[in-house]
């Protein structure tokens, strides 16, 4: 210890104040002195680390809130920050509590001095800027604690320095060293699709310039010829890591000039850079540049961008000294900002070696790993770093947000939170406290989070950007489009709110919208999210020159995250289906056949969101563009909206209306509700074709023969649907039919399959949003015969899928009940688990979350759900399966429900569904045909409701079944003269109370308490023209679903 305190004083004498603080950072390892934690924020202040120094001074109050030289300290610090207004509270607070104690009059006077002259200051700023340096320079230099008198007082066995005299006088210089990271903060870019937490994740974009506005506060111009002279908050520059996917990167101009805060930048006054400029200038003719100097040089070339250099200067120190800790953290954090990770790593590792108690080191290292993605040793160094320096809030907020990323929610909470009751005041972790709690679900947390970093500062984009990104998962468009222009009236150069106002403009179906907001956003920033959105918008609203544009463009980015490759992919895919839909644009509506033209393997691979490389080698590629317009040109009175069409248009768009679900997460999109519209009415004309045929020859005596047609149809239809990659031709009878054909079949024979009665909302779900992988499972004729199918997460680790999550608790009710029963579950290796002994059946009931569930039963698994057959009396057909899996380390279980659709379960539902149809017209043609008398049609209604009820257990499509059955039950209702005039009631989803009924009695029974008393009779539908003459081709189609009114 003696030798310890000779060492420091050695040091303190010579100015090598980065290694005095590594002699304190030793002596406070061993034991804590507040008397060592003042030491050693002097010397934070002589480096000019001022943040670090009051964050010590804050620590020695903590143990003492008497101790008068931490709040001179703190007091010098905050002005060195220009924050006088603070300083002035803490040289108060200091001086009331001096002058109670009286014990060191040279103290009081001190502060009284201190304490007069920055108010003094204060009342002065409105006077001219000479007068004001002129007054700083006679009354106090700020920041750099230099007197005339040294009075500095350094005992070998209790070293004690005074902020007063520890510095130099007129013939020695002042260092001018800093470290490297008074705050170091990583923001994240997050968006999931298809479970997301989905979620799409913004970070502010700062545009620091000389003489610009900086969230609404305008800054002195100060010019790159300072960066020598003003070196105050160097760590600031640094500081400022951001990790964006897997690339480490600085805010945007916020290392590139020494500005990241207006006031550490151009807050010290003019005669303070006189000073320091001459001082440096005495130091380069005598050629007696200390090892501090140049590592604040080093530091100045990281701020101005020029890593190169820096990396120079730091070899030259490490040269000499190769385990110098300062100079390998300088120059990995130089290696970091060129994306050399690695390299980065490995000084930062070496800093760690020679000191492990260098706590900047773990902090830096964590960082860098976290931009690798290697999230659990990210945190591992940063909890390293928070030993060292215990609940430190800026290593709290930092791994706060990393464990955000890593999607460990909980522990970004607690992170977060601890980090708040010490900085109140800190905005980004109430943001990044607002997303984790969103992902928990804390939906009321998560706003009033969002909301506190808003009101403590009005001006902060990144925190209205995460909120309009909250209300837009909600589906509260409304909020989100104010917190967009909230955005836009502090900066209108912020691509990313255009980007999210075309996400929110496009999940209301209006895609022109989008588009201008999207191309307002490439104007400022040529970003990949909004080409890849832009070009889906133009290929939705039939603009297919514009599509492949901007899906070439997308393709060719130079992507700055891998986990943006997946929108490459898509464009890929998404750029031949465009091309297939222009060369579709003349032709018959019911001619566009996904299923039936497009390979299988295509299909797949969209489906999944592979990498297209086998498909380019082995499948067929669309012809180009121009020959694909010159196939399907388009008549321009069919994008002609008449006014027999717009009437037709206006009643549909009041029956489309109703398939909307009133959830949260579920936006009113207009596009899909004119889809659902006009399949509806297409349906409804084509059924009641198909029933009239039907009632017409069961009037003349031949309903038996009728129905051995309709049986001997559906084992043709079987035999096609089982027939491998001969499937997906487009002569199947299930997606190609002309509806103008019913009445010319063999026989007079009318009768549709149950899949052409489905067929035509598939094809308009298809065609309304064309990204969409909606797409007939057993036409994916490889993956077919694995069980590919549906999946819908519920819980997603820790995160709660905002759509799903409140069926959670009737699904796991559910998989208690079936193990109860079955007494055993499977394994992911489709294994049977047994646990029938043990008592597990006991403690499987007792489960209250799948988290429990998951520990009886010991590992993976899952267990399917059944539908009692209505076809084949005592047959079970296997439903949907809930499964359970565990995520790795803590992060939480997927629960969720999948179906997965093989040949044998296929020909199962095939089998229900085909007698559930002709139950259905059964129930229909014959005494109840024609009839206007709701009582008469009750069976009617419960047959619909039967067929509709194994069509979401049956889960026939990669995506789209919940809307497809719901539009078809409408316009079978319809056909029956029965329209429903009300809404689906509030919190409830339909596919989902078939999914977790057991028996279709009870489905029947749960639908009818609402649907059936909002039946009315009408008629009046019959008076409106064929959807199918008034928009035959695909291009009136997309033309209809693109054109509105207003």
């Amino acid at each position: 210890m003696a030798s310890e305190r000779v060492e420091l004083a050695k040091h303190c004498s010579s100015r090598n104040w980065s290694k005095a603080i590594r002699v304190l950072d030793s002596l406070l390892a061993k034991q804590c002195s507040i008397l060592d934690i003042c030491n050693r924020a002097f010397c934070y202040n002589q480096l000019e680390l001022h943040k670090h120094a009051i964050k010590d001074c804050d620590k020695a109050l903590q143990l003492d809130s008497s101790a008068i030289q931490a709040y001179l300290l703190k007091g010098r610090a905050l002005l060195a920050l220009g924050r006088k207004q603070e300083a002035v509270v803490v040289f108060e607070q200091g001086y009331n509590i001096a002058l109670q104690q009286t014990a060191d009059v040279k103290q009081l006077l001190e502060l009284d001095e201190l304490l007069n002259t920055t108010r003094r200051e204060i009342d002065v700023v409105t006077v001219n800027h000479h007068h004001a340096t002129e007054t700083t320079r006679k009354e106090a230099p700020v920041g750099s604690c230099a007197t005339e008198e040294s009075d500095e007082k350094i005992d070998n066995h209790d070293t004690a320095v005074s902020e007063s005299g520890a510095c130099s006088n007129g013939n020695t210089h002042e260092s001018s060293s800093r470290g490297l990271g008074e705050q170091s903060k990583i923001n994240s870019v997050f968006k999931e699709s298809g479970g997301a937490s989905n979620g799409l994740a913004y970070k502010e974009k700062e545009n620091v310039k000389s003489g610009s506005q900086i969230n609404g506060s305008s800054s002195r111009p100060c010019n790159g010829s300072d960066l020598h002279h003003d070196l105050s908050e160097t760590s600031d520059r640094l500081g400022d890591l951001s990790v964006i996917g897997n690339k480490l990167s600085h805010k945007s101009g916020s290392i590139s000039k020494l500005s990241l805060k207006t006031e550490a930048r151009c807050g010290v006054s003019d005669e303070t850079k006189i000073n320091k400029k001459s001082t440096i200038a005495r130091i380069s003719e005598t050629h007696s540049i200390s090892v501090d100097f140049r590592l604040s040089r080093g530091i100045a070339q990281v701020n101005e961008g020029n890593y190169m250099k820096a990396i120079s200067i730091f070899d030259k120190v490490l040269k000499e000294e190769p385990t110098y800790p300062e100079a390998l953290i300088g120059r990995g954090t130089a290696y970091a900002f060129q994306r050399e990770l690695e390299n980065a790593i490995d000084d930062f590792t070496k800093a760690i070696q020679a000191n492990p108690a260098a706590g900047e080191a773990w902090k830096r290292r964590g960082q860098a790993r976290a931009a690798l993605g290697e999230f659990a040793e990210a945190v591992e160094d940063l909890t390293r770093a928070l030993e060292l320096e215990p609940k430190s809030p800026d290593i709290l907020h930092e791994r706060g947000i990393i464990n955000f990323r890593s999607k460990d929610f909980t522990a970004a909470v607690k992170d977060l939170s601890i980090c708040l009751k010490q900085e109140t005041d800190n905005k980004s972790a109430y943001t990044y406290l607002g997303l984790a709690f969103a992902s928990l679900g804390e939906y009321t947390k998560a706003e009033e989070a969002h909301l506190k970093s808003i009101q403590l500062d009005s001006n902060y984009l990144e925190a209205w950007l995460h909120l309009a990104q909250f209300y837009q998962e909600l589906a509260d468009h409304s909020k989100a489009l104010e917190c967009i222009d909230q955005v836009l009236q502090v900066d209108n150069r912020v691509w990313k709110a255009y980007h999210l106002r075309g996400l929110v403009f496009q999940g209301l179906g209006e895609h022109r919208k989008a588009i201008q907001e999207l191309s307002i956003g490439l104007s400022i920033e040529s970003s990949i999210e909004c080409l890849y959105l832009r070009g889906s918008c133009h290929h939705a609203v039939g603009e297919y020159r514009e599509a492949v544009k901007d899906y070439d463009a997308t393709v060719d980015v130079e992507l700055d995250a891998v986990e943006k490759f997946v929108l490459q992919c898509l464009a890929f895919y998404q750029k031949e289906l465009a091309l297939y839909t222009a060369s579709k644009v003349s032709s018959e509506f019911f001619c566009f056949d996904i299923d039936g033209d497009i390979d299988p393997m295509f299909k797949e691979y969209w489906c999944k969101r592979l990498h297209p490389k086998d498909v380019c080698e082995k499948v067929y590629r669309q012809p180009p563009l121009r020959e694909s317009l010159k196939k399907g040109k388009l008549k321009k009175q069919d994008l002609a909206i008449t006014k027999p069409k717009a009437n037709l248009l206006r009643f549909t768009d009041l029956i489309g209306k109703k398939i909307q679900y009133h959830c949260p997460g579920f936006l009113p999109n207009r596009r899909q509700h004119r889809m659902a519209g006009l399949a509806v009415l297409e349906i409804a004309q084509k059924i009641s074709k198909a029933w009239r045929i039907e009632w017409r020859n069961s009037n003349k005596g031949t309903a038996k023969n009728g129905k051995k047609n309709r049986r001997r149809e559906r084992i043709n239809m079987l035999s096609q649907n089982r027939g491998g990659a001969g499937c997906s031709t487009s002569s199947s009878s299930e997606t190609s039919t002309g509806y103008a054909s019913l009445e010319d079949r063999s026989s007079g024979r009318s009768m549709l399959s149950w899949q052409e009665v489905y067929s035509p909302a598939v094809r308009w779900r298809q065609i309304s949003e064309p990204c969409d992988p909606v797409v007939w499972v057993n036409k994916l004729s490889e993956e077919f015969n694995s069980g590919f199918g549906s999946h819908t997460p519920m819980v997603l680790g820790q995160a709660k899928v905002i759509r799903y999550f409140p069926n959670y608790e009737r699904t796991l009710n559910l998989a208690k009940t079936i193990i109860k029963e079955k007494l055993c579950v499977r394994s992911k290796a489709d294994k049977v688990i047994d646990l029938s002994k043990d008592d597990k059946i006991e403690e499987i009931m007792r489960a209250e979350t799948c988290e429990e569930l998951h520990k009886i039963v010991g590992e993976d698994f899952w267990v399917a759900t059944w539908c009692h057959s209505t076809a084949s009396e005592g047959k079970r057909l296997e439903g949907t399966r809930i499964t359970c899996i565990k995520k790795p380390g803590s992060l939480g279980y997927d629960f969720a429900i999948r179906t997965p659709c093989t040949p044998a379960r296929w020909s199962d539902f095939d089998e229900e569904m085909t007698s559930a149809w002709e139950a259905l017209c059964n129930a229909y043609c014959g005494e109840s045909y024609g009839s206007t008398d709701l009582d008469a049609l009750e069976t009617v209604r419960d047959a619909i409701l039967r067929m509709t009820y194994y069509w979401y257990n049956f889960m026939p499509l990669a995506r789209g079944t919940a809307v497809t059955g719901f539009v078809v039950l409408l316009g079978l209702l319809l056909a029956a003269n029965m329209e429903f005039t009300e809404s689906i009631p509030k919190g409830l989803q339909i596919d989902w109370e078939a999914i977790l009924s057991v028996e279709p009695g009870s489905f029947v029974g749960s639908v009818k308490s609402w649907l059936y008393p909002s039946l009315k009779i009408n008629t009046s539908w019959r008076d409106h023209p064929e959807v199918s003459s008034a928009f035959s081709t695909t291009g009136s189609v997309v033309a209809a679903l693109s054109s509105y009114s207003d």
